[in-house]
């Protein structure tokens, strides 16, 4: 029971002018009469009113002042000190669904406001999912089209480098004819890495650009906000180069810390025991693996912090790390399905691509999978570029958008982002609502 002044116990009843109570029981003639009881001699008398505990002020309301809108009144203990059951009838029982740790409450607790594609409250990995495709089909001519056209100038490119090499290179001709000597092996050999470079870094300029764009649309979708291509473009721009720093230096470190790992066990093969550095370097590279790997997951939510937060390259890899620290099995399988998703989305797109091209390349289906045919036509390149641009179209948003709705979710079980999503889609009420259900 509260013991600040201004509140009474509802065992209490009132007083008469004398300051004696005025005890009564069921069943009492006197009472039925209006007249006046006395007491019994044998019965012990309680205390006087006006004996009123410390902290306790002296006034005290009427038990009439009581209502259900602010709390149920309480039975009277008798004089051994047993409180009988509450009455019958709604609302909460005593230490049932309905009392909390500070009383009984009347009303069921809200369910979190969904303005847009995902609830204001902490997530679970089917909303997250849910939520991602949710975007795709709110904003699907938004979305579609910034994957559609980013997919679609990728591919080209990566089409004409590799049409390029397997068709006009006379080293590589040599190589299938077999006399080439070694130069014509060299230059192969280069034009080979300098083709797959470049379709490397076109193929990541384009996944920076649909990522980013994807991003501010997802952020716009879970405040139930329309957005077009423009919009998407306007505010993703000022961070793209910041964007391509970060997308570069996250695998450069990975990889540096797998190179530190092997190091060792290759030195010693070299300049030792072969048999002996070589098991050293496979064990140093399980453990770098393992390290880069955690270390990715870790700075694996830089990018929607970078762009929805406007932070610079190492402050969203300081965010990140901060984001993800203490869930990193929960961000880690989020992520694994998110890849496992689009890996099979790919495989399904690829492989009816992948017999239409070898049939119209002059090949069929049972040659796929063997090595009777080295030469790869154009025919060959131009229907396998349009199966990944199918593919590219639909996974792009998918992983974009469950990694921007799984930084939200990080941020709302965090830092309660959900009360700012919530002022930001003007909805009254919910910052007391959630800030009261926090304490």
């Amino acid at each position: 029971m509260n013991n600040s002044p201004g509140w009474a116990s509802p065992g209490f009843g009132p007083a008469d002018p004398s300051g004696s109570p005025t005890p009564s029981g069921p069943g009492d003639p006197a009472e039925d009469r209006g007249e006046p009881t006395a007491p019994d001699p044998g019965a012990e008398q309680p205390a006087p009113q006006d004996a009123v505990p410390p902290k306790w002020s002296k006034g005290q309301p009427p038990p009439a002042s009581w209502s259900a809108s602010s709390a149920p009144p309480q039975p009277p203990a008798d004089p051994g000190g047993a409180v009988p059951p509450p009455p019958p009838g709604p609302g909460p029982q005593w230490g049932g669904p309905g009392w909390g740790a500070q009383g009984p409450y009347w009303q069921q607790v809200p369910s979190a406001p969904k303005p847009g594609v995902i609830p204001l409250r902490p997530l679970t990995v089917g909303e997250i999912l849910e939520g991602a495709f949710a975007t795709i089909r709110t904003h699907w001519r938004t979305v579609l089209g910034i994957s559609l056209g980013v997919a679609a100038v990728t591919q080209a490119i990566t089409i004409a480098v590799n049409g390029s090499f397997f068709n006009d290179n006379p080293g590589l001709d040599k190589l299938r004819e077999g006399s080439a000597n070694v130069s014509d092996v060299l230059k192969a050999f280069g034009d080979s890495l300098a083709g797959t470079g470049l379709t490397s870094l076109i193929s990541m300029l384009g996944q920076i650009l649909a990522t980013a764009m994807l991003t501010m649309i997802v952020s716009r979708s879970v405040l139930g906000r329309s957005v077009t291509v423009g919009d998407a473009w306007r505010d993703s721009r000022p961070r793209l180069v910041r964007m391509l720093g970060l997308t570069l230096l996250i695998p450069a470190i990975g990889l540096a810390i797998v190179g530190v790992a092997v190091a060792p066990g290759v030195l010693l093969a070299v300049f030792g025991p072969e048999n002996t550095g070589a098991a050293l370097a496979l064990l140093g590279a399980a453990v770098g693996g393992c390290i880069a790997t955690w270390l990715i997951i870790s700075l694996s939510l830089s990018s929607p912090a970078l762009m929805l937060e406007k932070q610079g390259v190492f402050a969203s890899i300081a965010r990140s790390y901060k984001l993800v620290r203490g869930s990193w099995w929960r961000v880690f399988g989020v992520q694994l399905l998110a890849v496992a998703l689009t890996f099979v989305i790919t495989s399904i797109v690829s492989i009816p691509f992948t017999v239409i091209a070898q049939i119209a390349s002059g090949g069929n289906a049972a040659g796929l999978f063997t090595a009777a045919s080295t030469h790869i036509s154009w025919s060959f390149l131009i229907v396998i570029g349009v199966g990944g641009v199918v593919g590219t179209t639909l996974t792009f948003p998918l992983s974009a958008g469950m990694t921007a709705l799984l930084y939200m979710d990080q941020r709302i079980r965090r830092e309660g982002l959900d009360i700012e999503l919530a002022r930001a889609a003007g909805i009254d009420g919910y910052a007391a609502s959630a800030s009261a259900s926090r304490e």
